[in-house]
């Protein structure tokens, strides 16, 4: 039955609701879901339930392109409820289609339940700057054979120009003669170049939006943000677009969009990948990590890429130690015990930290029971305070005289970010170097015989759309709990290990492992035996 056999009042809410979402009136959309905690909406992004989780992506979402409706299929499964399929023509070209459950409530008809297929996206511009099927053909064969990779706007991929998340600096730039080696790794190795990924411009952030591009879609949690500055790459490997994200991690833009998407993620010790090839934001702390959706594939990737097949190191050996070799202790297992600091414990909010202390019960109780201790970083904020100064005087030296020759190239947040950079005296450099190398010995000095345990950020991913004040709140909460590990130059993995409740349904966050420097082989190792450990027991499932 189509248009013509649809109850007029049916029709005259489903017309509301159609002209509403087009207008992105949020009451009338709010209005237009039946209330309470069953209420659902799906697309391609996920599934949301609950009214309140419907509102808060609402509220984010804004109003979809302009298009007209020219079919509807009712269909009556009840006296008070009604099936309505109905086909949307965007004014921008192709059709999409709306799948909706009424019911009519209190004399008032409400959606009960709808599921969205959106028109065909042949390049989301978010999450691909640049993509192909693929881009490059890596090795026929090798470890990572079958493998896709997004990489991260950061990297020189012979022929292709480096657009650090601005368009602008994109334009300026001149084609790459040659591939960066984290680049060259992967595709030596089998894996294939799927496309280059968007970041937040210059790798000055770790929210994932883009002024520019726009903010790509959050792969475990519909309407939230995907975090940064790796947000391209996280989104690509999350949504199934690739399967291994290469990024860089200077104060937690691996680990962050790691643990808001449920990703594995993991930086590695500082220097032990090479940089060249890679457009610096703080040299100081910038290192290179990898995005995956499971720990066995990311133990495929870091077993090439830091061992002697997999490096494209021809020096593989110290000089000091031929036995140890150019990467490291990568080898040498890891104790079963960890270490979990107070500071970061204290700073995660409530439910995050709920989850945490059970999953920490659930470790101690079962058999194969790890030690567990609870050790102290000291103030987060005395990490925090002059890691920022350093970065941002690297940053500014890196990016300033670019930044003075294209005013008002960058979007507001990071135009602010940049000119407070500026302000950063020589001296106040000097002074906040002084201060970290202290905080560096303590980091190190916790990791000798334990692995640090923490939750890998404060809380869930914040929906999209916060601004000012509030997303400037995460954004420092958030680094007081990543800063340590960069600090200290360590590896730290990031798995999604907790699940946590938020407005806009259950969400991911992630559990950090910080180990010894050069163990990064043996971390992912430590890692997955952990969650295998708490799959078994109930909580990782």
């Amino acid at each position: 039955m189509a248009e013509a056999s649809v109850p007029a009042d049916l029709l005259a809410a489903f017309e509301r609701y159609e002209a509403a979402i087009v207008a992105d009136d949020i009451a009338v959309l709010d209005d237009s879901f039946a209330p309470g905690p069953d209420t659902l909406r799906g697309d391609g992004a996920g599934l949301l339930v609950g009214h309140d989780a419907i509102s808060a992506f609402r509220g984010t979402r804004g109003g979809v392109a302009p298009r007209t409706i020219e079919r509807i299929e009712y269909r009556p499964v009840g006296t008070d409820a009604a099936l309505l399929v109905s086909v949307s023509r965007y004014a921008g070209g192709g059709r999409g289609l709306q799948t909706q459950l009424w019911q009519r409530i209190d004399g008032a008809w409400r959606i009960t339940a709808a599921h969205v297929t959106p028109r065909a996206q042949p390049l989301d511009r978010t999450v691909w700057r640049t993509v192909g099927d693929p881009l490059f053909q890596g090795a026929w064969e090798g470890s990572l054979a079958g493998l896709t990779v997004a990489v991260k706007d950061l990297f020189a991929i012979k022929g292709y120009r480096i657009g650090a998340g601005n368009p602008v600096y994109l334009d300026s730039a001149r084609p790459e003669t040659t591939t960066a080696p984290a680049v060259s790794d992967l595709l030596r190795g089998g894996a294939s170049l799927r496309g280059i990924a968007r970041t937040d411009e210059f790798a000055y952030s770790i929210a994932g939006d883009n002024a520019h591009y726009g903010t790509p879609p959050n792969g475990a949690l519909p309407g939230a943000l995907p975090g940064g500055s790796s947000s391209g790459p996280a989104t690509a490997v999350a949504t199934g677009q690739a399967d291994i994200g290469l990024a860089t991690d200077t104060a937690g833009s691996v680990r962050v969009p790691a643990s808001y998407q449920g990703l594995w993620g993991l930086r590695t010790t500082h220097g032990l990948v090479p940089r060249q090839g890679m457009l610096p934001l703080a040299q100081s702390f910038d290192t290179v990590g990898w995005l995956t959706r499971d720990g066995d594939t990311l133990q495929r990737v870091a077993d090439w890429c830091l061992s002697y097949d997999g490096s494209d190191a021809s020096a593989a050996s110290d000089e000091d130690d031929p036995g140890r070799g150019r990467w490291g202790e990568s080898g040498e297992d890891l104790p079963w015990r960890f270490a979990v600091p107070d500071e970061a414990l204290d700073a995660a909010e409530p439910t995050t930290r709920d989850a945490f202390e059970t999953l920490l019960g659930a470790l101690a109780a079962g058999p194969d029971a790890p030690a567990i201790d609870r050790v102290s970083l000291g103030d987060l904020d005395d990490y925090l305070v002059p890691f920022r100064a350093v970065q941002a005087a690297e940053a500014w030296r890196n990016n300033g005289a670019w930044l003075h020759a294209h005013p008002g190239a960058v979007g507001p947040a990071i135009a602010e970010r940049f000119r407070a950079a500026a302000a950063v005296t020589a001296e106040d450099e000097a002074s906040a170097r002084s201060l970290l190398a202290p905080l560096r010995d303590l980091v190190r000095d916790r990791v000798r015989g334990a692995v640090l345990l923490l939750p890998t950020a404060p809380g869930a991913a914040p929906a999209r759309g916060l601004a000012g004040e509030r997303i400037d709140a995460v954004r420092t909460a958030t680094l007081r709990m990543t800063t340590p590990a960069a600090v200290a130059g360590l590896p730290a993995l990031s798995a999604p290990l907790l699940t946590v409740p938020s407005p806009l349904g259950p969400a991911p966050v992630g559990v950090c492992l910080v180990s010894r420097e050069g163990t990064d082989i043996a971390l992912v190792r430590l890692a997955r035996r952990l969650a295998d450990r708490l799959s078994a027991s109930g909580v990782n499932r």
